[in-house]
């Protein structure tokens, strides 16, 4: 992963685009139009920065349309993306912006949400990079709790001094250090000056949208009055992770951490427009469709390049890459308006998921779920072993319940084992640990067959 040198936005410029799609992999199964779509996306950010800086600005992010049911990895896709090249990322649901009629919630809002994910992004990178001086300055602070007195430590004395107050002090000073680094003190109780919980942040809303606008009553009362503390008892661990944030909040440069956060949501920031089919109006220009086609107009300048006044500064959308994602099971994508789907030069469609792909979804994937429940129950004592007919039942159960009732891609693997693993993951805690607990075809067929032969059953459980 390359670092921000240059005043520029990380990006992933190690990952060449079949590396990518390697990565993508061990967490998606299949999908694979719609993963080399993505990673020629991600690589010409990369591009990018390598070309003159005249030609730079003129060449714009190839926006990406993903079509395909629900649950077959389109969020996924673009959330491993982000993660990918450390880019800040915000998913938002277009059709919000439809809810309170026709003008919404301000289009612009998620501009200034993803550059409070990508302060919060910088501000986690930073409290990193300065962990350990924060570290050392919280166990300085927290000694000179549990030694009140003068700080032997900062006492200024030439190396001839033979003064045997400070040559005591230093040395109960070093004792007390070995005490608290070996847990020697973990039970010990001091007093510390916390500061107040804040109140939440108010935001400002208009009949026209105007939302947001750089108002933020606490932002502006914050400096009018001395932040309030309360005198707390905790025991040395807590009180060091709190003298440590303290710190940490000391050393971190805020300043810079807006500025490069500013500059990596206009080089690399992700927004990710999910049910864009929802805001695709038809013909008629009655009802509802009135309200879908303004949010298009009003989303247009943001996809085409604008800038968003937001209370760090000015952001600039030119390049920030937009995926859009529906269903578009009644609506098609040439029901947007032209001007929008004109930004979105590269359309993939993503294919309905079969019982094959349930059983890879099941096993293979590095957070697959047969791994996530085996983790769980282990948590218990308990060893969980799946044998292959049982993920062959789950797969074949899955892919049935999605035919005949609704289908919604792999989340319904989900709400299958957990109905399967229902009665072991409550008595777990009381069964007999020195035995795997095996599941196999027939426990699974025992358990969710009978749910199945009954339609309104599966419908409303499974």
């Amino acid at each position: 992963m390359s670092t921000n040198t240059s005043g520029q936005a990380p990006v992933a410029s190690t990952f060449t685009p079949r590396e990518i799609v390697s990565e993508l992999d061990r967490y998606i199964v299949g999908q694979a139009e719609a993963k080399r779509a993505v990673a020629i996306a991600l690589r010409n950010r990369w591009r990018r920065q390598q070309v003159t800086s005249e030609l730079r600005d003129e060449i714009t992010p190839k926006n990406i349309i993903m079509i395909g049911p629900t649950g077959v990895g389109k969020t996924e896709i673009a959330r491993r993306l982000a993660k990918l090249s450390q880019a800040p990322f915000i998913k938002v649901e277009a059709s919000k912006f439809t809810e309170v009629g026709y003008v919404g919630r301000d289009v612009e809002s998620m501009i200034r949400d993803l550059t409070e994910l990508a302060i919060q992004m910088l501000r986690e990178e930073e409290a990193q990079e300065v962990e350990l001086k924060a570290k050392d300055a919280a166990e300085e602070a927290l000694l000179d709790i549990l030694l009140p007195g003068p700080n032997s430590n900062t006492h200024t004395y030439n190396d001839n001094e033979e003064d045997p107050d400070i040559k005591w002090a230093q040395k109960t000073r070093e004792k007390f250090r070995k005490k608290l680094r070996d847990g020697a003190l973990d039970e010990r109780e001091v007093e510390l000056d916390v500061a107040a919980q804040q109140a939440p942040s108010v935001e400002i809303f208009s009949p026209q949208g105007m939302e947001e606008m750089g108002i933020n009553f606490k932002d502006m009362l914050g400096n009018m009055f001395p932040q309030k503390t309360s005198r707390r008892k905790v025991k040395v661990p807590e009180a060091l992770e709190i003298l440590q944030k303290e710190q940490a909040e000391k050393l971190i440069d805020m300043d810079r951490v807006i500025r490069e956060a500013l500059i990596r949501v206009e080089q690399a920031g992700i927004v990710f427009l999910d049910e864009v089919d929802k805001i695709a109006g038809r013909e008629s220009m009655k009802g509802p469709d009135v309200s879908r086609e303004g949010v298009q107009r009003d989303l247009l300048p943001l996809i085409e390049g604008s800038t968003v006044n937001t209370k760090y500064g000015m952001i600039r959308t030119d390049h920030i890459l937009f995926i859009a994602a529906g269903a578009f099971h009644v609506s098609k994508v040439t029901d947007l308006i032209p001007e929008l789907q004109g930004r979105f030069p590269i359309r993939v469609e993503l294919q309905s998921l079969t019982q094959e792909d349930f059983v890879r979804i099941l096993t293979e994937p590095q957070n697959s779920l047969i791994k996530q429940y085996i983790a769980l129950m282990d948590t218990e004592g308990l060893k969980l072993e799946f044998t292959e007919d049982a993920i062959t039942e789950l797969a074949r159960i899955g892919a049935e319940v999605n035919q005949s009732t609704q289908n919604i891609g792999a989340r319904r693997l989900h709400t299958v084992l957990e109905r399967m693993l229902d009665e072991i993951s409550f008595k777990a805690p009381e069964m007999d640990r020195t035995k795997p607990c095996v599941i196999d075809g027939a426990y699974v067929r025992d358990r969710l067959d009978p749910l199945l032969e009954s339609e309104d059953l599966s419908r409303y459980i499974l």
